[in-house]
C-alpha cells in the first residue's frame, strides 16, 4: 500500500473531526460524573477584566480550581460582555456546534436576554449545581431572575452589585441624597463629578437610576420597550442631562472610560464625588491606598439600583463539564466568603449567609466595619433592574445624542 502524504494524512483527520459526533455533555444531575469529566478540561472563562481586583479574585478562583478538581481556568479578559455574545452568535451561524472557544461567560441583562433568544446557551444546569440550594432562591427571587427574566436554570449567579456613591469627606459635608439634588450639588461644585461614558455598564446604570427616580412613568420600564413610547417616558432623563453635563468633569465634552477611571479621577483629586456598581469599592480602595481616608460609602435615600451577576455557559461549549465544576465552585461558602472579603475584591456573596451551617458562616465575618464602608443595613432598598431592552434603547439614544462629543 502506498503511504500516504503528509498532506492528505492532514485532509484526512480534518475530515475525521469535522465529522465526529459531538460528545455529549454530562447530566447535571449526575454530579460524580460531571466531575469526572471535568478532571483535566480546559474552561475558558469570558469575563470582564477592566478592575484589578476582579482579576485577583478569578486568579485565586482559578488556582483553586486547579488544586481541587484538575481543572485549567483560563480568564479571557473582556472590554464588553457583547463581544463574547457575537462570537458565539458567528460559531453558531458557522455551523460549529460543538468546539466552540467559550465555556463559560459572566454574564447578565441584556446580553443574557439576546443570548437566550438565539438558543445560545447551554441548560438548563444552574438549579442541578449542589451549591445552588445554598442560595435559598424560594425567598431570594432575585438569584432565578435577570432584569426582569427568569433564568430558567441558563445561568447560575455568583454575586451582587449595587450603586454605592462615596465621597470625599475633606470636600464635602453633605453629598446629595437623590439624583435631583446631584444636578444642585454639581452647579455648587463644578468638575467635580461625572459618570462613565455609554456603553460601560456603570454609566448606563447611572441612565437607568436617574430615569427611575426623573419619569413618573416607571412601571413602564419592566416591560419592553416601546418605540412609540420611549421618546415621552424618556424626555426627563434627556432634559436632565443636558443640564447637568455642563458641570460635569470636562463640562461634559468628555466623560471617563470606566468606574475604575473614576475612582482614578477621584485618587488624583479631580472628583469629589463618583460612584461604583461595588458597594465596597471605595472601602478596599481606601485600604489598598487608592483613595484618600476622609472618603466615605452612602447609598441614595430612596434607593439605587442593583442587580445579580451569573455565569452562563454557551450552547456550543466543549469543556461543559468543566464549566459547570467551575460555576459550582463560585457557589461554594469558600469561593463566596472570599469575594466578599475587602482584602481579596469585595464583591457581596449570593448565598443566604444567615442559613449556612455555623462553620461556614464563620468564614464571611471580617471583623469591625471599614469607615469608608457602608452601614450593614445600607442596601436594603435595593431597586430592581428594568427590563433589559431599556439598557440597548437607552444607550443608542445617549450615543445620538452626546455619543460625538
Amino acid at each position: 500500500m502506498k503511504p500516504r502524504s503528509a498532506l492528505a494524512t492532514a485532509v484526512a483527520l480534518a475530515l475525521i473531526t469535522l465529522t465526529a459526533p459531538a460528545v455529549a455533555a454530562p447530566d447535571p444531575q449526575e454530579w460524580e460524573s460531571v466531575l469526572e469529566a471535568a478532571d483535566g478540561q480546559t474552561v475558558y472563562w469570558n469575563a470582564w477584566g477592566g478592575d484589578a481586583r476582579t482579576n485577583r479574585y478569578i486568579a485565586w478562583v482559578a488556582a483553586q480550581m486547579q488544586e481541587s478538581y484538575g481543572v485549567r481556568v483560563e480568564h479571557v479578559k473582556l472590554d464588553d460582555t457583547s463581544s463574547a455574545v457575537a462570537r458565539v452568535l458567528g460559531e453558531q451561524q458557522a455551523g460549529n456546534d460543538s468546539e466552540g472557544s467559550i465555556d463559560l461567560i459572566w454574564i447578565n441583562g441584556e446580553n443574557f436576554a439576546a443570548m437566550r433568544e438565539q438558543d445560545l446557551l447551554f441548560g438548563p444546569f444552574a438549579e442541578s449545581l449542589p451549591n445552588f440550594a445554598l442560595t435559598y432562591p424560594e425567598e431570594n427571587p432575585e438569584v432565578v431572575t435577570d432584569f426582569t427574566l427568569p433564568t430558567e436554570g441558563y445561568e447560575s449567579p455568583w454575586g451582587k452589585a449595587q450603586i454605592t456613591f462615596y465621597y470625599d469627606s475633606a470636600q464635602t459635608d453633605t453629598p446629595p441624597q437623590s439624583i435631583e439634588a446631584l444636578f444642585a450639588w454639581a452647579k455648587e461644585h463644578p468638575g467635580q463629578f461625572s459618570y462613565p461614558r455609554i456603553p460601560d455598564f456603570t454609566g448606563s446604570t447611572f441612565l437607568k437610576q436617574a430615569l427611575i427616580e426623573l419619569t413618573d412613568q416607571d412601571e413602564a420600564l419592566y416591560a419592553p420597550v416601546e418605540d412609540a413610547a420611549f421618546e415621552e417616558i424618556t424626555a426627563p432623563l434627556w432634559a436632565y442631562l443636558d443640564a447637568l453635563h455642563p458641570h460635569l468633569w470636562r463640562s461634559g465634552r468628555s466623560f471617563p472610560e470606566s468606574g475604575p477611571n473614576l475612582r482614578t479621577l477621584m485618587s488624583d483629586g479631580e472628583l469629589s464625588l463618583a460612584f461604583s456598581f461595588y458597594p465596597t469599592d471605595a472601602a478596599v480602595a481606601v485600604m489598598e491606598y487608592e483613595l484618600p481616608e476622609s472618603v466615605r460609602s452612602y447609598v441614595l435615600e430612596d434607593g439605587t439600583l442593583g442587580n445579580v451577576h451569573f455565569v452562563a455557559i454557551p450552547y456550543n461549549s466543549p469543556h461543559k463539564a468543566g464549566a459547570m465544576a467551575l460555576a459550582n465552585f463560585l457557589l461554594s461558602p469558600e469561593a463566596q466568603a472570599q469575594k466578599q472579603s475587602l482584602s481579596m475584591w469585595g464583591d457581596r456573596s449570593v448565598l443566604a449567609i444567615q442559613q449556612l451551617e455555623p462553620s461556614d458562616q464563620a468564614l464571611f465575618e471580617q471583623g469591625e466595619s471599614h469607615p469608608a464602608a457602608l452601614p450593614a443595613d445600607a442596601l436594603s432598598n435595593t431597586l430592581a433592574e428594568p427590563h433589559p431592552s431599556w439598557m440597548n434603547a437607552l444607550q443608542d439614544a445617549w450615543l445620538e445624542r452626546y455619543g460625538v462629543n
